[in-house]
């Protein structure tokens, strides 16, 4: 006869022993298994035992307060932490920084992906993410105190390239949670907003011998769950706890809420609209990065804000949003259901996710950020003395194919006001983000150089783009004065070359038609033909190339100009203000290339920005095409005028010799 798993909270916790490696789910604030976190507390306060336990979790699971993983902050209890995120279980943080336990913070999705390790029985798992940050042993290796000596990561390298070893940690206790259970231990998630690394939890510790408890809210009989409802077998599960449900909720905010469980769909177009304020400047100039028919993730605080944006603006049928937590699609939900998602296309496990990023399949992410420094490198680990950890957010971030980091420029106290279009610092905020150095280094503005991975850094009142020279000032809110409202409040001079003034539209309070701009809707209106002197003028001065699709429907709009035309032109581009993405300059000097050997007679561009030149001269050239890019536009005319006059003059000489 089949045994019957279900047992007491209690009784489940008494299998635990000293020196336990113990794992636990849990996002945020969601999906977290808090009976077993709250026995577990209770058997240790009321015994001492069990003492020295390991643990190892994602994402930050509680409340911040002393719910979750913080009620294991009790002396004695852990020894050692491996997790993602320590800020979600300060005093389990204040432990660590005082050096009275051992800890490493890593990447999210190697701890994600580390769980299947340990399940195939492998020893570790090799990635590209981390190299160069703090979690590179060259940096530090992921060790967040002094205490902390053994080395469980790696550089090694594989035919000429370097990577990261993460040693696995073998597991021999699994908390899980699901909503419906049957005797056997079959676990389903009907009710759950998300599935997590629950099913790699738990094989990972049943492989290793160990114990794998499972918190549900209800108990159902034999047969009644379907297979394939079923997300964790009975044979993984030894033991499941029926929970309270007050200890059951969806998160701490939510007892339940069936469209973010996705059992129902609900009406999302009555979203409230953000008030014209700097979260809401920051957000919009932000979404004019946004990918047309691209994959996306938004991370916590200004970036959210991108959500709200593209609803008001009527982009999000024309995007796909995503959390690292496994939702695809939908509206991401925030506050304490932050990586869910109301009316999701569906959800993967966590560390199916991750693959997906890992893999470069993001097109785009918008993360905040807490310190930046001359050289483009961000912080979001560890500042002000607090040990917050990097989250998902060196796995993202690294691996995106282009990256905004977005927040206000100064925090603490910072006022602003939009009056006529213009934007005024009322009140500056007492501490500076961007600093000579960042106290860690979460990302590297190097590393993505080295990559040729396009990175902005956008705020209230200015823009910074990553170059090869390091951080340089694009774009100025109007109203805003270099000299008093940025320069004095950085700890660098970033490099000011001929920054551009921020799109007027951020600052008025009416729709931006960010639709037409995405969708390269108004593109044919950029070029112009001049019969008589057989120019086609073509104006993308302020226009961006995000992705391969943009540079493919300019491509449409100048072979229907050409073909118009009815002979073979002189074109001048007007590259002033114009911005292409890093990895689409090849793509870029392909186009010209087509043009060039059916469409051009010849060709000749300008472009203010010394940058841009050398960028398109070094694409053009590796294609063996003449790059005629000249600094100002009269020069640029005067080449094609003066070409034009030696084509007649030949013309002319031909026929007299005829």
């Amino acid at each position: 006869m089949k045994k019957n798993k279900v047992i007491s909270a209690e009784e489940a916790i008494a299998l635990i022993r000293q020196n336990d490696v113990v794992t636990t789910t849990g996002f945020v604030q969601s999906c977290i298994p808090e009976a077993l976190h709250a026995a577990l507390e209770k058997r240790f306060v009321e015994t001492g035992a069990p003492r020295d336990l390991t643990l190892i979790m994602t994402a930050g699971a509680g409340d911040s307060k002393g719910l979750g993983t913080g009620r294991l902050h009790h002396e004695g209890l852990l020894k050692r932490v491996i997790a993602a995120n320590f800020g979600r279980m300060p005093k389990v943080a204040k432990a660590a920084q005082d050096n009275k336990i051992t800890g490493y913070n890593l990447p999210q999705g190697v701890i994600s992906q580390l769980y299947r390790a340990c399940a195939a029985g492998q020893p570790g798992l090799f990635s590209k993410v981390g190299l160069h940050t703090y979690v590179d042993p060259r940096h530090g290796g992921g060790r967040v105190n002094t205490v902390t000596q053994d080395e469980i990561v790696k550089v090694v390298e594989v035919d000429g390239e370097e990577w990261l070893f993460y040693t696995a940690t073998k597991i021999d206790v699994a908390f899980i949670r699901g909503t419906s259970a049957d005797p056997a231990g079959n676990i389903s998630f009907e009710k759950e907003a998300l599935t997590l690394d629950c099913l790699a939890q738990a094989m990972a510790a049943r492989n290793n011998g160990g114990i794998v408890i499972a918190q549900v809210e209800r108990i159902v009989d034999d047969g009644f769950l379907l297979p394939k409802d079923v997300r964790v077998p009975g044979i993984l599960v030894d033991c499941v706890v029926l929970a309270e449900p007050e200890m059951h909720r969806m998160n701490y905010g939510v007892q339940h809420d069936a469209a973010l469980a996705g059992q129902i769909r609900v009406p999302v177009a009555g979203m409230k609209k953000m008030p014209l304020d700097a979260r809401k400047i920051i957000a919009r100039r932000a979404a004019f990065e946004l990918p047309p028919n691209g994959v996306v993730n938004l991370g916590v605080g200004a970036p959210e804000g991108i959500s709200a944006v593209a609803n008001e603006e009527k982009v999000t049928p024309y995007i796909t949003l995503t959390t690292e937590a496994g939702a695809v699609g939908g509206v991401l939900a925030s506050g304490s259901s932050f990586g869910a998602a109301t009316n999701a296309d569906c959800v993967i496990d966590q560390n199916q996710m991750f693959d997906f990023y890992d893999g470069g399949g993001l097109d785009m992410t918008c993360l905040g950020l807490a310190e930046c420094d001359q050289h483009g490198n961000v912080n979001t680990s560890m500042f002000g003395g607090r040990l917050n950890g990097c989250g998902g957010f060196i796995n993202i971030s690294q691996n995106a194919r282009c990256v905004v980091f977005a927040g206000t420029f100064t925090v603490g106290g910072l006022e602003t006001a939009i009056e006529d279009g213009k934007l005024r610092i009322v009140t500056e905020g007492r501490s500076q983000k961007f600093l000579p150095q960042v106290e860690q280094i979460t990302f590297s503005g190097s590393y993505a150089q080295m990559r040729s991975q396009p990175v902005i850094y956008v705020t209230e009142r200015c823009v910074f783009q990553l170059t090869d020279e390091g951080l340089e000032l694009i774009e100025v809110a109007p109203g805003i004065d270099i000299e008093r409202d940025i320069l004095p409040h950085m700890g660098f001079r970033p490099i000011i070359k001929q920054p551009a003034l921020m799109d007027a539209r951020l600052f008025r309070d009416e729709p931006m038609e960010l639709l037409a701009d995405l969708l390269n809707l108004n593109l044919s209106e950029r070029v112009s033909y001049d019969s008589e002197r057989n120019i086609l003028f073509v104006n993308l001065e302020g226009w961006h190339a995000r992705v391969k699709s943009d540079i493919d429907d300019l491509r449409k709009v100048l072979v229907g100009a050409c073909k118009k035309a009815g002979q073979r032109v002189n074109s001048v581009v007007n590259h002033d203000g114009f911005r292409i993405n890093e990895n689409l300059y090849d793509d870029y000097a392909s186009m010209i290339q087509y043009l060039a050997a059916n469409y051009y007679a010849t060709t000749t561009r300008y472009a203010t920005s010394a940058f841009l030149r050398l960028k398109m001269e070094e694409a053009l050239n590796r294609r063996g095409l003449a790059p005629h890019v000249f600094e100002r536009k009269e020069d640029a005319h005067a080449f094609v005028d003066g070409l034009d006059k030696k084509i007649r003059r030949a013309s002319t000489a031909i026929a007299s010799a005829a």
